[in-house]
């Protein structure tokens, strides 16, 4: 059971209605994840910008739903694994290439570089080396990309954090999490 309530965007009003709205033009649906965190405006609003701006930023889908469920992985959040597998399908990624990136990994290995980095920024919690950011431009990642392999590792904190902490109740098929020695 959530630890916080889902707002109904059928009874809700001003700013979170106006947003709700948006995600539900966005998805087709309105996850739950967003539900919790609609009940916070500034909250919501930060989130669904962040989302719509990195979806407009260089790494394209594909590589941001890789990233999103090796974090998702990373922080057992069941939630964001499933929303970002189905996503990522959506995406054009196959099954394969998803239980690669959850493990961190791509037979591309400029995509295993960027898993890499994300699995070492949340690990150290962002301290990385200069050798990290080094093996990101020997993989042909230009600082833009490199900041935003950061940004996606942040918004995939964040909503990691939102589904971990108020227990957001799944609505993506689920996916298990790899068992980690």
């Amino acid at each position: 059971m959530t630890r916080i309530p889902l707002i109904d965007p059928a009874t809700t009003s001003g700013t979170r209605a106006a947003i709700l709205a948006q995600i539900q033009a966005g998805f087709g649906a309105t996850p739950n994840m967003f539900k919790a965190v609609a009940n916070s405006p500034a909250a919501l609003g930060a989130m669904w910008g962040a989302f719509g701006a990195l979806g407009k930023g260089t790494l394209g889908a594909q590589l941001g739903e890789q990233i999103a469920v090796a974090v998702a992985q990373q922080n057992q959040c069941t939630y964001c694994l499933a929303a970002h597998t189905a996503l990522g399908k959506g995406a054009g990624l196959t099954a394969q290439q998803l239980t690669a990136a959850q493990a961190g990994q791509s037979s591309d290995p400029r995509v295993a570089a960027a898993l890499d980095f994300a699995r070492k920024l949340v690990e150290r919690r962002g301290q990385v080396s200069e050798a990290d950011v080094a093996s990101l431009r020997a993989a042909g990642y230009g600082d833009e990309q490199i900041v935003e392999i950061l940004a996606h590792v942040a918004l995939n904190i964040f909503t990691n954090y939102v589904n971990v902490a108020f227990d957001v109740p799944l609505d993506f098929a689920a996916v298990p999490l790899l068992q980690t020695a």
